[in-house]
């Protein structure tokens, strides 16, 4: 397990009750720190794109659209987020037993495509774990569940998942635990509310698209929506996150603990919270259906909609508003995935002498930015 570095501060005020946030709050507090945390919802992190996301972990499947520095902060992840679950006060589904891509046979064009996208990413960066082509019964192998309905596929071998709400609430937890951490939920709290931090403070502004006034108009963040239906499926046995490669609508089954599904696809470029149109959640749960027709009996529990945090670049950033003021945003899709390693570069730059790169930055690419 990882040391957390020796800190110039011991007070920290935290803004956003989110993955990242929480995540900070913990290792500040375990570093010494006294830490309070402000969230304008409450402790489910309802208003929280943490809390809809499906959190797979799955860096090679996500280089269809993400450039390599995403990629790195993955395979970081995965070996990470172990560290990071097992001192918790309860337990948080962790799994990795790798992504299974499928397509239809009228799709193996697209499929084509997609697959030599990620061989271009292997051959970049070989530390991934080689694909493995699938083919008639080798499928059905590895997914019984699936029942010869589908003639080739592709497994991605030790990428993984997380169950994103059990993560959420063990961290609740945690926190709530801490005698140097006092929780402040319903307390909406911007930059300004406070006057700026003396030597011995830190103020880390961890709101996501809540932060959105306070990033100037060259690194502007915006929403991108995503749409997700968690249902239980008492037919379905899947064992592991699937992908169906498609033109139109490709879309993702991860499998949670007691037949929990959660199945999502869409990515639009809008800051719209709205509920999910009628054509969206048919096209959604069709899919899900042409993988295993267990679906039709499912039981939808929820179908939710969230806007992820982007920067123009769809690359997060580490930014020092003022002296002592660090914002850390624009996770964009790949929250869960690349946590570990925000969460790691975070520590470096408040560790550092000066705003500036750190070992985990340069190793990540990662942008450190200055008012």
């Amino acid at each position: 397990m990882l040391s957390s570095p020796s800190l110039p501060f011991h007070t920290a005020r935290i803004l956003g009750g989110g993955l990242i946030g929480r995540l900070l709050a913990l290792q500040l507090a375990r570093a010494g720190c006294h830490v309070e945390l402000f969230e304008a919802q409450g402790p489910e992190a309802q208003g929280a794109a943490a809390r809809v996301a499906a959190a797979m972990l799955a860096p090679l499947a996500e280089s269809a659209i993400a450039p390599l520095p995403v990629v790195r902060m993955g395979q970081y992840g995965l070996t990470r987020w172990p560290e990071l679950i097992a001192p918790l006060p309860a337990p948080v589904f962790f799994q990795r037993e790798g992504t299974l891509l499928l397509w239809h046979r009228q799709d193996a064009t697209e499929a084509a495509r997609f697959t030599q996208t990620l061989a271009r990413t292997q051959a970049a960066e070989p530390t991934l774990p080689a694909m493995q082509a699938l083919h008639g019964e080798a499928v059905t192998a590895l997914e019984p569940a699936l029942e010869r309905r589908f003639a080739r596929g592709v497994l991605l071998p030790g990428e993984g998942q997380l169950d994103n709400r059990a993560l959420l609430a063990a961290l609740q937890q945690a926190l709530e635990a801490q005698p140097k951490v006092r929780l402040y939920w319903h307390s909406p709290r911007a930059p300004e509310d406070f006057a700026p931090p003396a030597e011995g403070e830190r103020l880390i502004d961890c709101r996501g698209l809540g932060a959105r006034a306070h990033w100037p108009a060259g690194h502007a963040l915006r929403g991108v929506r995503g749409e997700v239906a968690r249902v239980h499926a008492p037919e379905v046995t899947l064992t592991r996150p699937t992908r169906l490669v498609h033109p139109r609508y490709p879309i993702y089954i991860a499998p949670k603990p007691e037949h929990l599904f959660v199945i999502g696809a869409t990515e639009i470029e809008s800051d719209d919270l709205s509920p999910p149109s009628v054509r969206s959640t048919l096209e959604l749960l069709s899919a899900a259906y042409a993988v295993h027709p267990g679906f039709a009996e499912a039981r939808i529990l929820e179908i939710a909609t969230q806007c992820r945090p982007t920067l123009p670049d769809n690359l997060p950033a580490l930014r020092w508003l003022a002296p002592r003021v660090l914002q850390v945003n624009g996770l964009y899709r790949h929250g869960f995935m690349i946590a570990p390693a925000m969460l790691d570069a975070t520590m470096e730059q408040l560790a550092a002498p000066a705003a500036g790169p750190t070992p985990r930055s340069e190793q990540f690419n990662l942008h450190i930015l200055t008012a």
